[in-house]
Formats: structure tokens, C-alpha cells, sequence
């Protein structure tokens, strides 16, 4: 059960979608306390609360839960956003690079690094075909503008950004020597992002912990 004071996250460290999650509420400046699942062994309270068994899921002081990290996003910078990060992100491109992102390019994704768990073309075409859908639009984006919010950040930026941390760090060899260059940029600044590093505090696994605060001042 969450703390009547603070909302509960389950989470779990290296998925994409947690990692935006935990972003968006630091960034928002809202204090949570998370529990770190085991795949292969998921916490009863949190199936309990969402039955598909996914993270991450937010548990609410009141009560209430959500369960997609999209949602999880809107509901932090609707609760605190000073800066603007939400209304950065609606613009029609930014939109649209996050529909491709979790959409065409997460299935490239997954086939590229799980090649393996599906049948099908092989790891190379899924490789060559994330490129295309997101990865060269990103970088035509960025080329223009340090952000997907322009010169400051928005929450599109931390949305995509760790997915394209999973896409290159399946073959960083390979990665390295493809021709992105604004890509490859922001894609640096944020891996030695103050945020980033915030959002990827190690937790005991299974207990309640307290997250970390983070000086929201810092990612502005």
C-alpha cells in the first residue's frame, strides 16, 4: 500500500518506460517512493493493482493508479510543470516523432535486440528500419534545435531518449559510425545528464524506498 503522503512507483531500472516515468517525476519535482520488481518475480501488491503485469505503475496517494508511462508524464507536469516541459512537447513534430517512437520503432527495436525471440527478416533489417522511422527524423530535428523543446528540453525529450539509449547500446560499434551527428549529440548530453544520472539511482529490489530528490532547477 502507498504511503498516504506520496505516490508509490513500481519500477524497474533499465526498462525505457519506467525510466521516462521516473524522469518526468523528478523533473515535476514530486517526491515518490518506488519498489524495484523482479521480472521474473512480480510483486502481488502491484499485479493487484494492474493485472498486465507491466511497469511501471504509479500508485496514488489517494488511491488511484496509472498504468502507462505516457500517462504517468501528463499526470506529473499537470501536478507541477513551472517550466513548460509538457506544453514544449505538443507541438504536431513532436507528436509525431513520440507516435513513431512508440509505435514502428519500438517493434524494430525489440526485433533488433531480441532477434531471437521473434521469427521473421533477422536482427539487420529491424536495425535499418528503426534508422529510417525515427532515429534519421530525430536527427533532422536536432540539427535545427539543441531539443525537441527547442533550446530547453521537453518532456518528448525524455520520452524518446531512452529508447534510443536501448537502440545504441545494442551494437555502440556500429553505432558510432553512423551518420547522426545531432543524434549522437543530444544523445550524449543526456547519458551525462544531473537527470538521467537522478533517475538511474540503484534501489534494494522488493523493499519501499524512498526516491531520491532532485533539483528540478538543473534540467530546466
Amino acid at each position: 500500500m502507498a504511503p498516504s503522503d506520496v505516490p508509490l512507483l513500481y519500477s524497474y531500472r533499465r526498462c525505457p518506460y519506467a525510466m521516462r516515468a521516473r524522469m518526468a517525476l523528478l523533473v515535476a519535482g514530486i517526491g515518490f517512493d518506488a519498489i524495484e520488481i523482479v521480472l521474473r518475480d512480480k510483486p502481488a501488491a502491484m499485479l493487484a493493482l494492474s493485472p498486465k503485469g507491466t511497469v511501471p505503475v504509479l500508485q496514488l496517494p489517494e488511491g488511484g493508479v496509472i498504468e502507462q508511462s505516457l500517462e504517468i508524464m501528463q499526470w506529473a507536469f499537470a501536478t507541477h510543470d513551472p517550466t513548460g516541459w509538457w506544453a514544449r512537447a505538443q507541438s504536431t513534430a513532436n507528436l509525431d516523432l513520440l507516435a513513431v517512437c512508440d509505435g514502428p520503432f519500438k517493434n524494430h527495436l525489440d526485433r533488433y535486440k531480441y532477434p531471437e525471440r521473434f521469427d521473421g527478416a533477422g536482427r539487420v533489417p529491424h536495425r535499418d528500419a528503426a534508422v529510417k522511422s525515427l532515429l534519421e527524423p530525430l536527427d533532422a530535428h536536432l540539427q535545427r534545435s539543441p531539443q525537441l523543446g527547442g533550446e530547453s528540453p521537453c518532456a518528448t525529450d525524455i520520452a524518446i531518449f531512452p529508447f534510443v539509449r536501448q537502440f545504441a547500446a545494442v551494437e555502440p560499434a556500429w553505432f558510432s559510425t553512423q551518420p547522426l551527428p545531432a543524434l549522437k549529440a543530444w544523445l550524449s548530453d543526456w547519458l551525462s545528464h544531473p537527470l538521467f544520472g537522478a533517475a538511474m539511482a540503484k534501489l534494494p529490489t522488493g523493499q519501499v524506498m524512498r526516491f531520491p530528490a532532485f533539483n528540478a532547477g538543473e534540467s530546466a
